[in-house]
């Protein structure tokens, strides 16, 4: 996630605060409401946990792990299928190029431009002129994906037999320029949005902007662990852009202050007159028994930071007490059952290693082969007790972990433990699929 390390970074320094040394052992942390104290936490444990990478904190980028992969992967999918939940919504894929767009961003040769400099047989007029052409030379990119859907509106409108309303969705890379972030550090970010662009008529445009900001909001809180973190409200006046009569916002409330997650504009048709300048007729279609131009809706969504959101939202420092009574804290990634990136763990404990891995190796085959997503635990050769054991799956946000003993060699039955209630309980090896199967397919309903 390339602006996640940058994002969370430039939030400590506006707190003015400074990270402090990640502690593993943290019993000794100080379970005062510290923001700051606990956004490097998670900071940290998304590097250790594989959910960013840990050499992003020797750059000023960063890039997903094995798990913030996975992550951004169901988050995705669960967005595209909510808006296309309805009918006539279809998928587009668009050029990340952009001519048309005037505030997209343009990537520049910076050799090329190294070398007009450094030529001081220039004069300043010529110098110019040279950049000048370079720039024009230069590929532009899109900052949205609005664009590309306007273009594709008459091809689509034949598809639907000119009827609405109809929707056109898309996720795709776009390019934010240091305008467009708060507390940037001036320059570009590639951001990963996810767009609905719905057409409707011009009569029941507002009814439709209701419908959608509520569903959004909905959905937003759907997967979320403290649902009032998540939050609506409308533009004021003076961000409205041209043509735009509406604008509606989903906010998260980050330690640092609300962050827009989501923003649906209602934008009239002037931006698609303007996108298909002299062919208004082919704009046309029925609304009973007038032809009109409809109306356009853009729901636009930055996934990396509702990652970034969901990833606050689950992390939780929660007190435990050990077999000697001592009073720990434990780190845990409650993440939704649907985002969560592994719903099993699979490792093993006491037994005929050979034995005991052939039944792990069944096991991982079967689960992937049903879709449940597994890490195979029993493949690594570090060996940890149960409890730090418990404790790596909890900092991953792992569902389930299932082991396999001696007894699974005797009796067949296998020990689960519940991420959330941490109760551990015996099942037997038949049970197991269809037992995962029923709670993921059952959390959907959350």
């Amino acid at each position: 996630m390339k602006m996640f390390l940058n994002c969370i970074r430039r939030r400590l320094q506006f707190l003015g605060e400074k990270l402090p040394r990640y502690q593993r052992n943290i019993s000794r942390y100080n379970t005062r409401d510290d923001s700051c104290d606990k956004t490097s936490l998670l900071m940290q444990l998304c590097a250790d946990r594989y959910y960013i990478s840990p050499e992003a904190f020797h750059t000023r980028t960063c890039t997903y792990g094995p798990l913030g992969t996975e992550l951004k992967k169901n988050i995705i999918e669960q967005w595209t299928s909510a808006v296309r939940s309805r009918a006539y919504v279809f998928g587009i894929t668009t050029s990340v190029q952009s001519r048309m767009c005037e505030e997209s961003v343009r990537i520049v040769n910076v050799g090329a431009l190294q070398e007009i400099i450094n030529q001081d047989s220039l004069s300043k007029k010529e110098a110019s002129q040279k950049i000048q052409t370079l720039m024009k030379d230069s590929v532009s990119v899109r900052t949205s994906l609005l664009q590309g859907a306007l273009q594709q509106y008459i091809q689509a409108l034949e598809l639907v037999n000119r009827t609405l309303p109809f929707g056109l969705a898309e996720t795709g890379l776009c390019h934010h320029s240091d305008s467009q972030l708060r507390h940037s550090s001036g320059c570009s970010f590639e951001v990963t949005e996810s767009s609905l662009v719905w057409f409707c008529s011009p009569r029941t445009s507002s009814q439709w902007m209701d419908y959608w900001a509520h569903q959004r909001l909905q959905w937003w809180r759907k997967f979320a662990l403290g649902p009032s973190d998540f939050d609506m409200c409308n533009v004021v006046d003076e961000e409205l852009k041209e043509g735009t009569s509406h604008g509606v916002k989903v906010l998260y409330k980050f330690p640092w202050g609300s962050e827009t997650l989501e923003t649906l504009w209602s934008l009239g048709d002037t931006l698609l007159l303007k996108t298909h300048q002299g062919t208004c007729t082919k704009l046309q279609c029925r609304d009973g028994r007038k032809s009109v131009v409809p109306h356009v809706i853009s729901v636009s969504a930055n996934v990396d930071r509702g990652m970034l959101a969901y990833l606050f939202n689950s992390f939780q420092l929660l007190k435990k007490t050990d077999n000697k009574q001592k009073l720990h804290q434990r780190m845990v990634l409650k993440l939704h059952p649907t985002l969560t990136p592994v719903k099993v763990a699979l490792d093993m404990g006491r037994g005929s290693s050979s034995e005991l891995r052939q039944i792990c190796e069944g096991l991982f085959q079967e689960f992937l082969e049903a879709g449940i997503s597994t890490w195979p635990g029993y493949l690594d050769t570090m060996s940890l007790s149960l409890e730090n054991l418990h404790t790596k799956y909890d900092e991953m946000g792992v569902l389930f972990t299932v082991m396999v003993s001696e007894s699974t060699l005797k009796s067949g039955l296998l020990l689960v433990r519940n991420r959330d209630t941490t109760i551990r309980e015996t099942m037997h090896i038949s049970e197991i699929k269809c037992f995962l199967l029923k709670y993921i397919s059952a959390s959907d309903n959350f």
